[in-house]
């Protein structure tokens, strides 16, 4: 396990070294298409043992102090004042992105919170307040929220002990295109209640206990009739500016036909949404095994839901998701459902058991049971950075637990923002996830905005074919969540029309570039840094896997290894040389990949490109 844990450093390093360099070589890119001044490359220098984090720390400061100055000239009662602390909190709004949480009061240590013990004690951190201070200060934020046009609702009030409030302030997004976007993976092993709880999250009904709540998820006759999800299913939650779901009217109906009827549309909730939380339902049995690898691969996900049955505890796929995830350095959520139908003895045997492999050498994750609103918010903030795996116990039917799962949803941050995965300032970068036929209108594509913008009318290319060259195209029309825009921002998921060309002609984890000169290079052979994380016997020359890497899944030759033996077994690391069976893609450097084969499986990160 420490072997693993040496790789996943390292393959970082190398992850973010070629990054850098890559981003330097872009801006330069840029500016000569541009006809700029080339810029210089930006160099970051960090002391020695600071993480890349506590720049985002060091922000946070800035805005907590902010919060701060707010409070005292709210409470001075004086007109002006109050007019400054409204400008302050459009000040606070725009640097965070439009979307802030406002803390009044003293804040209790995390470590004691998310540890269940009693909160009494040093370690607290702001500045104490009545309740009464409290009160006033909520309705004072509230007003000046609203006068610079944003929302503002209470999210957490504390009554009793030390007085304490957390507030959400929201600026509704000025168009669809600009709605920030959380992009959630769920998987787990089969009836494990992952298209039951999303039915629920996304529709507002519960389950009557037969499956009622996912009815309206299944997308082929197949899965209706065998209640097994086989393909990479999307669902969307909005939340409101005041941050409510946005929810049908038919929530509470019996009727199943009513249900799979009278769902709301993507347009309909996109419209509405200040936030859109968009679950990526991937199939739970080992046959789909390869479709579950590549929604967690091409999709991006700010985070991975695992589901686990409280009946059956943490089996069969469940612990093969939860391998892949960790391998791909992904945050994890754990969801126990079914506790109602559940004993106590068992519920107890599959919470220990959770708990012994969480805290396992190979995973390395804190277990925090979220009980409360307070622990929730707090944990969306920093689970991510700081190894912490929120544990939510929910019920389908009784509806337990499922306003704390929606909270944390509602305040995950998007990481569209995120400048170490994307930056508008590069060149353009879309990998193409899913690909249709539409009539009347073409071929449409579907995938992520890697890097740079982009808007309809555009001229670009697309490729690499099978013979790894580019074709021209231009960008028709745009929808993102299936609401029409006119531009997209790295980060985004969003659909494109292309002009002239035949559905034929596109295949998923091709890329979309601006129109250039000298297209990307389409790369058929390369080198990559590997780890063995199972085989049951030797790899070797020749060896064929199916080699996941972004939206690309094709199978690979290995052509030779800088083993002594020229042989790899589990646990072994190595440099390898890859070969595309069918056709050239587009990689580059530093990008992670994962190949298996049945059921071996291996990690690595791409470090040359060859031919």
């Amino acid at each position: 396990m420490s072997k693993l844990r040496d790789f996943q450093n390292e393959i970082e390093e190398i992850h973010d070294r070629e990054v850098s360099r890559q981003r330097a070589q872009g801006l330069i890119d840029v500016d000569k298409e541009n006809k700029r001044p080339i810029r210089p490359a930006p160099v970051e220098v960090k002391p020695e043992g600071e993480s890349s984090a506590s720049g985002e720390n060091g922000n946070s400061n800035d805005l907590e102090g902010m919060q701060l100055e707010i409070q005292t000239l709210l409470l001075s009662g004086i007109e002006a004042d109050h007019d400054r602390a409204r400008d302050m909190i459009a000040q606070l709004l725009t640097r965070a992105k439009g979307e802030c949480i406002f803390r009044i009061g003293t804040r209790p240590p995390n470590t004691r919170l998310f540890s269940g013990e009693p909160l009494d004690g040093p370690g607290w951190s702001g500045v104490t307040r009545t309740l009464e201070e409290v009160d006033t200060l909520c309705k004072e934020v509230v007003a000046c929220t609203e006068e610079v046009g944003g929302k503002a609702s209470i999210l957490h009030r504390a009554v009793t002990g030390q007085a304490r409030a957390a507030l959400l302030l929201r600026l509704p997004p000025p168009s669809v295109a600009l709605t920030p976007e959380v992009r959630v993976a769920v998987v787990g092993n089969v009836d494990s209640g992952k298209s039951t709880t999303l039915g629920v999250l996304t529709r507002g009904g519960l389950d009557d206990g037969r499956g009622r709540a996912r009815v309206g998820l299944f997308r082929h006759k197949h899965e209706i009739e065998t209640g097994r999800t086989s393909s990479v299913g999307m669902e969307i939650l909005g939340f409101s500016p005041d941050g409510l779901p946005i929810l049908p009217k038919t929530a509470n109906s019996m009727d199943l036909d009513t249900i799979r009827r009278e769902k709301m549309g993507w347009e309909e909730i996109s419209v509405q949404a200040a936030k859109i939380v968009s679950f990526i339902d991937l199939a739970g049995h080992e046959k789909y095994l390869k479709t579950t690898l590549y929604g967690l691969t091409s999709g991006a996900p700010a985070c991975v839901m695992l589901m686990v049955g409280a009946n059956a505890g943490l089996i069969g796929m469940s612990k093969e998701h939860l391998a892949i995830s960790l391998a791909l350095s992904v945050p994890v959520v754990v969801c126990i459902t079914k506790v109602d139908m559940t004993p106590p003895n068992i519920l107890a045997e599959t919470i220990k058991q959770v708990v012994k492999v969480l805290k396992s050498p190979g995973c390395r994750k804190t277990p925090v049971f979220v009980k409360s609103k307070e622990m929730a918010i707090e944990l969306s903030q920093v689970f991510a950075n700081e190894r912490l795996c929120p544990i939510f116990q929910l019920s389908n039917v009784t509806g337990e637990g499922l306003d704390f799962v929606r909270l944390f949803l509602n305040l995950l941050p998007s990481d569209e923002h995120d400048t170490t995965k994307f930056m508008n300032d590069q060149p353009l970068e879309y990998s193409v996830t899913d690909v249709w036929s539409v009539p009347y209108v073409g071929t449409v594509v579907n995938g992520i905005l890697n890097g740079g913008t982009v808007k309809t009318g555009e001229q670009v290319l697309l490729g690499p074919d099978s013979n790894g060259n580019y074709q021209s195209t231009v960008i028709k029309s745009m929808q993102r969540k299936r609401a029409p825009v006119t531009t997209a921002e790295a980060g985004q998921c969003v659909s494109f029309a292309l002009k002239r060309i035949r559905r034929q002609a596109v295949r998923k984890g091709m890329v979309i570039v601006h129109k250039t000169e000298t297209p990307p290079r389409a790369i058929r052979r390369f080198e990559g840094q590997v780890l063995i994380l199972y085989h049951n016997t030797t790899l070797q020359k020749n060896y064929q896997a199916m080699l996941h890497c972004g939206a690309i899944r094709q199978t690979v030759r290995i052509t030779d290894m800088d083993h002594p033996q020229g042989i790899l077994r589990t646990g072994d690391r190595a440099t390898v040389k890859f070969e595309f069976i069918s056709h050239p893609e587009f990689v580059k450097e530093g990008m992670k990949l994962l190949f298996r084969e049945g059921k071996t499986k291996g990690l690595g990160v791409i470090t040359r490109l060859l031919d």
